[in-house]
């Protein structure tokens, strides 16, 4: 009897290990494969746009988000390089702390398409552009033109690496508000009503309204 019990309460917990064993490979598979679906299509266009597009440069430095220093630093001989394998670190961190349990599929398709824009870029500041942008210097392919000049930093180019990187940040603080929002309104539903005295207006040694009668201020 003793032996069955054990095994009846065992049962579910085995399942559910079993369960999140099965999620985490097809977790890594789809984690793979979003960052595939956006260094393939940006390299892509990063090799027509710089053959065929009207205008195309070479951000050497980090981007215009950052301003001057900090670009300075990314596009510098011997900081840049340094910086780059830097961020190889904190990317790769990054995707094994992404990956090394069970997700909610949306943190995980937000995480996924960030690294991926992320990961683009850096792949053409480590050799991708000698083969999309043969004899350019070290640095990431921009040519789609933004349209608005940016604290005196010209005309700010973008790629497809870009647009990823701010859409899926954007969506992961959306999605992160907003869960905070409901969790702060499940803890306030599932608090405990404590019931508050009812204090009476005034009156010496709890005096208060008249029960009947005319009401006076000075009763």
């Amino acid at each position: 009897m003793t032996h069955l019990t054990h095994a009846l309460t065992r049962a579910p917990t085995a399942e559910g290990d079993d369960a999140a064993t099965d999620t985490e490979p097809r977790q890594r598979l789809m984690a793979l494969g979003l960052v595939a679906a956006v260094v393939l299509p940006d390299q892509t266009t990063k090799w027509w746009g710089w053959r065929y597009a009207p205008e195309a440069i070479i951000n050497a430095g980090g981007t215009w988000l950052i301003g001057r220093p900090v670009s300075g630093w990314f596009s510098g001989p011997v900081s840049g390089p340094l910086l780059d394998l830097l961020n190889v670190g904190l990317l790769g961190l990054a995707g094994f702390i992404l990956v090394r349990r069970p997700r909610r599929a949306l943190g995980l398709v937000t995480g996924a398409l960030m690294i991926g824009g992320w990961s683009s870029n850096l792949l053409d500041r480590l050799g991708m552009h000698t083969m999309t942008a043969p004899g350019s210097v070290r640095g990431a392919v921009d040519f789609i033109p933004l349209g608005l000049p940016c604290w005196n930093l010209g005309l700010p180019y973008w790629n497809v690496a870009d647009f990823v990187i701010i859409g899926a940040t954007a969506l992961s603080l959306v999605t992160v508000c907003a869960r905070g929002g409901r969790s702060g309104r499940s803890a306030a539903a599932s608090r405990p009503m404590t019931p508050v005295p009812r204090l009476r207006p005034w009156g010496p040694r709890g005096r208060g309204w008249p029960r009947s009668g005319s009401w006076s201020p000075w009763c």
